[in-house]
This record gives structure tokens, C-alpha cells and sequence, in this order.
């Protein structure tokens, strides 16, 4: 049976846990036809939701014969940032793993870390750093969120859909998307740290990158041996999952942890070979066009 990646949170809440009204009104949020947009739940304050379209996670659904949400498969696939900030659990579990106690660790985030050598003004930022000051001593660590791109048509036709029906169980997703894990790995996560690592690393410091279950599964999963000691690598990797709660939905929680040195993260973000000529050209040539 086929499977395609549908939304699994929409606006903080569980699709699946949706009424056909909710599905309509957060249908109009997204399409921009309605004013009042929903809170994120994961964030401190519950600030309204900044993502165009309010797509938290993804997951993949097999269908019905009627075209309707049969089950999903797998895990959720975290596609906006904002979703690792529930419940604060990811920095506490961050104090903990650098020996931070929990009442003395602070955070800050978006810290420039770089600055335009013509405008001097930032050109880049840390996402989040946690810290501690104790006895005119100032100890810090960098953290990198990674949430994941999809490829494929775009959410907008899936919304048109949810806000045209009213049937109980959703509408089985109308076209075909999926994670793409090349581009959120080494084509938006590596070149970052390639750039932070060695300069944090200079200052006597650790970056950290947090990313989902199936982010890390894609590229490689847990090695063999975890190494847990600090002082092994220069990036620590976080690797948070979403199980599903009691009420319904999905709960962030503590998952795996490693350290790996700089040469290790990148020959595990970069995760492909080469295919083979004859394999390269076979393709090449089913896909060769005239020149318009």
C-alpha cells in the first residue's frame, strides 16, 4: 500500500485529533484569510505561531479506498524550529549533559556570531547558547536547531482541500512530498558548522546540533559505540524524538546523544556515494529534452 507524507501537527495540535470544523478554520488561517493567528504551544509565552502555513510536523499516512486518512506510519519528521522549544526540555537536557545545574544555566538566542567585513553589521548567528556565570567565570556552549525541508508541491493545495470538507477523518494527502533530508543535512547544516566549529572550538568551547529521530536515522543513526565523554569531539549531537501522549498528540522527549569530532559530523551529514556511470548516464538519458 502506498504511503505519502501528510501533515501530522498543524498550529501545535495533532491532525488526526481535529475536528472537521478545526480543520476549516486553520485551513483559512493558512491560506491568510483569517486574522487571528493561532499561538504556538511550544514556544515560552505561547507567542502566535511565525511559520507561513503553521506546519509543525510530517508523517506519513496510508489511505482508505474512499481517499481518507487510513493510519500513520513511523515517526513525526519536525519541519519548523519551533517545535524543539516544548516544555524547555531540549536545554534542560543540554545543562545537564555539560554539567550545568538547572538553576544556574541561562540561555540566550540568536547570538551574532559573524559580521559583514564591508557592513561590519551580523551575517550570522548562533541559535541558541547556553551558558553559565559563576564566580566571574563565564562558561558557554552553542546549539544549532535543524528542523527539515520537504520537496514536492507545496502545503497550499493540501489546505484548499482540508477547507473544502467536512467529513470526519481527513482527506488523504493530494500530492506527493517527503523529507529531504540532502538538502536539511549537507547542504544547509554542514556548511554551518564548518564555519562555528573550528572558530568556537578556538575559544575553548563546544557547538552542539539538535535534530529529530528520523533526521539522525537518515544519516546513519547512533553509531556503534557513543562516545559520552566531552572531551572526545568537537560537536555534541542531540537527538530529541515525538512519541505519542495521552491527550492525543505528540511530546517531545529526551532521545540519543553522542559526540563526534568535526571530520566525523561532515562524513556522516554528506551520507551518499556516487552512483555508478553507466547508472548516471541510463537516467541521463530518459531525461534529455529538446532544447526549447
Amino acid at each position: 500500500m502506498r504511503v505519502r507524507h501528510g501533515i501530522a501537527e498543524w498550529y501545535g495540535q495533532s491532525l488526526l485529533g481535529l475536528s472537521p470544523t478545526e480543520r476549516r478554520r486553520l485551513a483559512t488561517v493558512a491560506l491568510d484569510e483569517h486574522p487571528e493567528i493561532p499561538s504556538c504551544p511550544f514556544q515560552p509565552n505561547a507567542p502566535p505561531c511565525r511559520k507561513p502555513g503553521g506546519v509543525c510536523s510530517i508523517i506519513r499516512y496510508a489511505p482508505t479506498e474512499t481517499g481518507r486518512i487510513a493510519r500513520s506510519e513511523g515517526d513525526p519528521v519536525i519541519v519548523c524550529p519551533a517545535r524543539f522549544q516544548q516544555s524547555s526540555m531540549l536545554m534542560r537536557w543540554f545543562a545537564e549533559i555539560v554539567g550545568f545545574a538547572a538553576e544556574e544555566a541561562m540561555q540566550a538566542r540568536e547570538v551574532p556570531f559573524m559580521h559583514s567585513t564591508a557592513t561590519g553589521k551580523p551575517a550570522g548567528k548562533i541559535d541558541v547558547v547556553l551558558a553559565r556565570e559563576a564566580k566571574g567565570t563565564l562558561r558557554w556552549y552553542g546549539l544549532e536547531i535543524q528542523a527539515v525541508y520537504f520537496s514536492g508541491k507545496g502545503m497550499r493545495s493540501e489546505f484548499l482541500a482540508m477547507k473544502a470538507d467536512s467529513r470526519s477523518q481527513p482527506p488523504y494527502p493530494n500530492a506527493n512530498r517527503r523529507p529531504d533530508w540532502r538538502s536539511s543535512s549537507a547542504k544547509r547544516l554542514m556548511p554551518q558548522l564548518q564555519v562555528k566549529v573550528p572558530t568556537v572550538r578556538r575559544w575553548g568551547s563546544k557547538l552542539a546540533v539538535a535534530v529529530d529521530r528520523p533526521f539522525f536515522d537518515s544519516i546513519g543513526g547512533p553509531g556503534d559505540s557513543p562516545r559520552h565523554d566531552l572531551d572526545d569531539g568537537d560537536v555534541i549531537w542531540l537527538v530529541p524524538k515525538l512519541v505519542p501522549n495521552q491527550a492525543g498528540g505528540y511530546s517531545l522527549q529526551r532521545g540519543h546523544w553522542e559526540v563526534l569530532t568535526l571530520e566525523e559530523t561532515n562524513a556522516k551529514l554528506l551520507a551518499a556515494a556516487p552512483v555508478q556511470r553507466s547508472s548516471f548516464e541510463g537516467e541521463l538519458s530518459k531525461r534529455l529534452q529538446p532544447l526549447e
